[in-house]
C-alpha cells in the first residue's frame, strides 16, 4: 500500500480566511409564501404602499369622545355625555361625535368623525343612554393614529434581513402573501468508500453504515442550505469522477472520506485533475485531512471520513462557509465558562477541538476517538486547546462552546 503523507498543513485561522475568500454568496432569488418564509433572507427592500393602520383606531374598549368634554372629570364630579351610538371592529362609523355626546367603541374599531380621544370603559359608568366620565383624557389618548405602525413609503424590511415571526408579521400587515428571498444553496453531499453500506441493508464483511451523509445533511439544513445527498461512490477515479459530475449541478459540494493520505484516498487527485485545491491539511485535531478547492467555479470541501472528524470540521468550517453563501449572519454559539473535570492531553502543534459534557457545573471530557460518533452525540459542546498547549489540568477554567 502506498501512503502519501502530508507535507504541510495550515492553521485553522488560515483555513477560515481561504474558505471565506473562496465562498461566493448565492445569486439566485425566489419568491416564497409567508407561511414558509421564517429563517429566509430578504432579497429586496420591502416598501409600504399604504399606512398601517389605514385609519385612526381605538386602542382600548371604551367611549370615543371630544377630549375637551372630559375636562375636570372626577369620581365626585363626573362629566355626563349622551350615548350616540356604537362602533365595533370592522364597522364603518355612521355616527359622529359632537359636543356633549360619545360613541361606545371596541378596541381596534375606527374612530368616528369628531372624536379625538377614548375614555376607557373602566373610567366610566352607564345609566341608560347617559355615560358618566370619571377621568379626564387629553387629545389622542387611547387612540392609535393612522400610520402609527407603518407609514406609506417606509422601508419595512431591508434586503439582507433574516425573516422571523415579527418580520413575517410586518409583511402580513401589508397584505403580502409572499416575499422575495435569496435562494437556499443546494449542497451535494457525497460519501465515498468501498466499506460504506446503505442504511437498512445487512452489513457485509468489513462494512459500516454511512454516518456522515446524515450528520452533514443535518448541519446543512440547520444553517440555510438544502442538503442533496448523492449515492455513495466507490474508491476509484472513474467512480469519483462520475460522482463529481452529478455534484457539480449544485452550489456547493461536500465529500466525506477519501481526503486523507492512503492509496485509496483519491479526492485530492480528482479535484486537482479538474479544478484547484486551495488547501489540503489543517493543523487541527480532529479533522486534519480536510480539503478545500474549486471545480468549475463550484466550491468543494473534502471532509475526513471518520465521523467525529467530519462533524467537527462541519461545525468549524462548513457552517460559516455555508452561512456566508446563504447570506445569513454568522452563527453565534453560546459559550459558558466552568472548570475542567479531568486532565486533558493534547497533541503539540495542532489546535484541538475537544468535546465535553456539562455536568454539575463542570466540563467533563467526552472525546473518545475520531471514528466514534458518540464523541459528539454524548457531548454538550467543546473546548479549544491551542496548538502550543499539550496539557490542560483538571480544575482549569475553560470556555465551553455549546452545540
Amino acid at each position: 500500500m502506498t501512503m502519501r503523507p502530508f507535507t504541510s498543513t495550515i492553521s485553522i485561522t488560515e483555513a477560515h480566511a481561504i474558505v471565506a475568500e473562496g465562498m461566493p454568496a448565492i445569486a439566485r432569488r425566489e419568491r416564497v409564501p409567508l407561511s414558509v418564509a421564517s429563517g429566509r433572507v430578504v432579497a429586496a427592500d420591502v416598501v409600504a404602499t399604504f399606512d398601517v393602520p389605514p385609519f385612526n383606531r381605538a386602542s382600548m374598549d371604551g367611549y370615543a369622545v371630544k377630549a375637551g368634554d372630559t375636562d375636570g372629570a372626577s369620581r365626585d364630579t363626573p362629566r355626563s355625555l349622551m350615548l350616540a351610538g356604537r362602533v365595533y371592529t370592522g364597522d364603518v362609523p355612521t355616527v359622529a361625535v359632537t359636543h356633549g355626546t360619545c360613541v361606545e367603541i371596541a378596541t381596534g374599531a375606527p374612530m368616528p368623525a369628531g372624536a379625538d380621544a377614548v375614555v376607557m370603559v373602566e373610567d366610566t359608568s352607564l345609566d341608560g343612554d347617559r355615560v358618566a366620565v370619571h377621568t379626564p383624557v387629553h387629545i389622542g389618548r387611547n387612540v392609535g393614529p393612522r400610520g402609527a405602525d407603518i407609514s406609506t413609503g417606509q422601508t419595512v424590511l431591508q434586503a439582507g434581513e433574516v425573516l422571523n415571526a415579527s418580520r413575517v408579521g410586518a409583511l402580513a400587515a401589508l397584505g403580502l402573501a409572499d416575499v422575495d428571498v435569496w435562494a437556499q444553496p443546494s449542497v451535494a453531499i457525497l460519501s465515498t468508500g468501498n466499506e460504506i453500506a446503505e442504511q437498512g441493508q445487512p452489513l457485509g464483511p468489513g462494512q459500516i453504515y454511512d454516518i456522515n451523509r446524515y450528520t452533514l445533511a443535518t448541519v446543512v439544513n440547520d444553517h440555510g442550505g438544502v442538503a442533496a445527498p448523492v449515492s455513495t461512490a466507490r474508491d476509484t477515479l472513474d467512480a469519483l469522477d462520475h460522482a463529481l459530475d452529478q455534484c457539480l449541478r449544485h452550489d456547493l459540494v461536500v465529500f466525506s472520506g477519501g481526503s486523507s493520505v492512503g492509496e485509496r484516498d483519491l479526492i485530492l487527485d480528482v479535484i486537482t485533475g479538474r479544478g484547484t485545491v486551495l488547501f489540503h491539511g489543517i493543523a487541527v485535531k480532529p479533522g486534519k485531512p480536510t480539503l478545500f478547492g474549486h471545480v468549475e467555479g463550484v466550491p468543494v470541501f473534502g471532509m475526513p471520513g471518520y465521523p467525529t472528524s467530519c462533524l467537527s470540521n462541519a461545525y468549524i468550517l462548513l457552517v460559516p462557509a455555508l452561512r456566508r453563501m446563504a447570506r445569513l449572519p454568522p452563527s453565534l454559539p453560546r459559550t459558558v465558562r466552568m472548570p475542567l473535570a479531568a486532565r486533558v492531553n493534547s497533541v503539540a502543534g495542532r489546535h484541538q477541538f475537544y468535546t465535553v459534557r456539562v455536568m454539575d457545573g463542570r466540563a467533563v471530557p467526552a472525546f473518545k476517538a475520531s471514528g466514534d460518533i458518540t464523541s459528539m452525540s454524548r457531548a454538550d459542546g467543546y473546548i479549544e486547546i491551542p496548538a502550543d498547549v499539550t496539557i490542560v489540568e483538571a480544575g482549569t477554567e475553560v470556555g465551553v462552546t455549546l452545540f
